[in-house]
């Protein structure tokens, strides 16, 4: 009863201060009893706050490797234990948090703001809960991510080397990591044994980049480098350079490197390529599939929507959303085909649209250079027009830069990797440029707003530069959100007065079509039985990009179940809460508000984000 009565009196206060003011006046036994609720409000939420802190270092202390990405030189010598044990030991670690949670805090006396904090913390208990019921069927090894190539990745760009400490710890980390890649296989192949495997051709991707790895010196006699050992002396030349060691110490540490990459290093990876190259014998198809023939794969796929989504949208309420999204960009298509005066069909302009020579850079490191540079200035542009659109603004700084060889692929999708909060690393908009063939002009404009501002760029960077709210909520991700927000980001770049050239606004659409068509194609191939032809033909029939682009999407789709349904599902809500917003509010309505509200809490589901912009919604009246 205490507890209602409570939320009664909170609710009121929330209600409007007008109304509170006069009865203050005329009660002020009733602006004390308000005074002490909302101070019980203010404690319980602190405390909470204060909670969340101590619990979420301690998550993070389980994790060395995401301290490193966030800055962090804490267990700088270690790695994740990527064991099963360790998978079963968080979790139920995560649950005894949440049943702590439950128990020593009063949700009633919570603001809204640590409400949603609470809220997150159970919906991500319940998601690990849930991965870890289905752990079994996802692929521990694929082309599209792994340790394989991972490790590489964040040694060469998150191992900051400042001492001869740290070059100590990265020579360790190589140790470790091949510890890992050991059990890692061990798991793929348990897993293989119960019919779980990726296709031949996610196989073929991880034994190129494994060999890529272990390809040049020190593991063989070579004029080149292998990336991790080019990266290793780089460094240590840098100690020595800034006189931080003598070349005596830069030569003992660089010979421990060259042990361990020599070493364990290469072991590991000689092991992981030739049960790889074995194991392909074992493949019942040669072209790609989806998980729904998996055992327990159609459960799996189910969970994999919610899950990627945050909806409780079934596959044909997914398919069927494509396909009238599919249906309604035709016509927005035909529109442009008009204005630019194209004489022939919607199939024939794409068939100009994809290969005309006007649409493509030089497929060499000037044209490579040229997509770069022209990213950049689009970037420039938006920039300035930003502050018209948000209150707040990041203040990380971002560049543009070429995939690593070593995980360079033709006709990979562009994406973000966020950099730190303090700026000491710059996010950045990674773009595979090894074949231009595949990267299009008339596409980048919109690709660059996605990646960068208004898009990831903007959208992670605020997250983790906000203040006020517990850290795990600045660093949270859910795909559907930080997706949809991309997608969104696009359109709004238009609004906010992009694509002058209407090749580039088509490519806009197209852009936005590709996601459409993620809808169908995603659903059909895992809970469909769609072949690999049947996804490409369905893709390319709808969305002007080169085959080896639309390849290389369905096979990312087939790894990464569900994933792709999130950013037009994302999209589509976020348009819904802005136009309601704008429905409601009338002449109140703020675009530089709403996306403040969108953008200042951090990641969340869907679901919490509605609550969130109407909350907002209700002040904005009040006001």
């Amino acid at each position: 009863m205490y507890k209602s009565i409570l939320a009664i009196s909170v609710a009121a206060i929330l209600a409007g201060c007008q109304a509170s003011n006069m009865n203050s006046q005329a009660n002020p036994s009733a602006t004390k009893v308000q005074k002490s609720v909302q101070v019980s409000v203010e404690t319980e939420s602190q405390r909470l706050n204060a909670w969340f802190a101590d619990k979420y270092e301690q998550q993070l202390q389980m994790s060395p490797m995401t301290m490193t990405i966030y800055g962090r030189k804490d267990k700088y010598d270690e790695i994740d234990d990527v064991s099963l044990k360790a998978d079963k030991r968080n979790l139920t670690w995560l649950a005894g948090t949440v049943a702590e949670l439950r128990s020593q805090f009063d949700y009633s006396k919570l603001d809204a703001e640590a409400k949603i904090s609470y809220d997150l913390w159970i919906y991500d208990y319940e998601q690990e809960k849930l991965e870890f019921k289905f752990s079994e069927n996802e692929y521990v090894f694929n082309h599209m991510f792994g340790i394989q190539s991972w490790f590489a990745q964040f040694m060469i760009n998150f191992h900051k080397v400042d001492t001869l400490e740290d070059m100590h710890a990265y020579n360790s980390r190589l140790v470790k990591g091949s510890e890992a890649l050991e059990e890692l296989l061990e798991q793929a192949q348990q897993k293989a044994k119960k019919g779980v495997r990726p296709p031949k051709f996610s196989y073929e991707g991880v034994i190129t980049q494994s060999k890529n790895i272990i390809t040049g010196a020190p593991f063989s006699d070579s004029e080149n480098d292998a990336p991790l050992w080019a990266d290793a002396k780089k460094k240590v030349q840098k100690l020595v350079d800034d006189k931080k060691i003598t070349q005596a110490e830069a030569d003992k540490v660089l010979g421990d490197t060259k042990s361990a990459l020599t070493g364990v290093f290469n072991k590991s990876y000689s092991n992981l390529i030739d049960w790889f190259e074995q194991d392909m014998a074992n493949l019942q198809q040669q072209d790609g599939y989806g998980v729904g023939d998996q055992p327990n794969g159609k459960a799996f796929y189910n969970y994999r929507l919610a899950n990627q989504t945050s909806t409780s949208l079934t596959s044909d309420q997914i398919h069927q959303i494509g396909l009238d999204e599919v249906a309604r960009l035709q016509r927005e298509m035909l529109k442009i085909v008009k204005q630019v005066g194209f004489k022939g069909s919607l199939e024939e302009f794409f068939e100009f649209f994809r290969n005309d020579p006007q649409f493509f850079y030089e497929n060499n490191d000037s044209g490579r250079q040229g997509y770069i540079d022209d990213s950049v200035a689009y970037l420039d542009g938006i920039n300035e027009k930003l502050p018209e659109y948000f209150g707040i603004l990041p203040k990380s700084e971002l560049v543009v830069k070429r995939v690593e060889s070593f995980r360079e692929r033709p006709g990979a999708a562009q994406h973000y990797m966020p950099g730190t909060k303090d700026g000491s690393r710059p996010g950045v908009y990674y773009a595979h440029l090894i074949d231009m063939t595949s990267m299009p002009k008339n596409t980048m404009e919109s690709i660059a707003y996605h990646e960068g501002n208004p898009g990831h760029h903007m959208q992670l960077s605020i997250a983790q530069e906000l203040e006020g709210i517990p850290e795990f909520r600045t660093k949270a991700h859910f795909t559907a959100y930080s997706e949809g927000w991309g997608l969104y980001s696009e359109q709004l770049a238009k609004e906010m007065g992009a694509y002058q050239d209407p090749y580039s606004d088509f490519g806009r659409l197209s852009n936005e079509m590709w996601r459409a068509v993620r809808l169908v194609v995603d659903t059909g191939i895992h809970a469909k039985g769609w072949s690999e032809e049947k996804a490409v033909s369905y893709f390319k029939s709808n969305v002007p990009i080169q085959e080896t682009a639309v390849r290389s999407e369905i096979r990312r789709y087939m790894i990464m179940p569900g994933q792709a349904a999130s950013y037009k599902v994302g999209m589509i809500k976020i348009l819904e809460l802005r136009e309601n917003a704008k429905r409601e509010l009338g002449n109140k309505f703020d675009i530089r508000g709403f996306h403040d509200t969108v953008l200042g809490g951090g990641a969340m589901p869907l679901s919490i984000l509605e609550r969130r912009v109407n909350d907002w919604v209700e002040e904005q009246k009040r006001s």
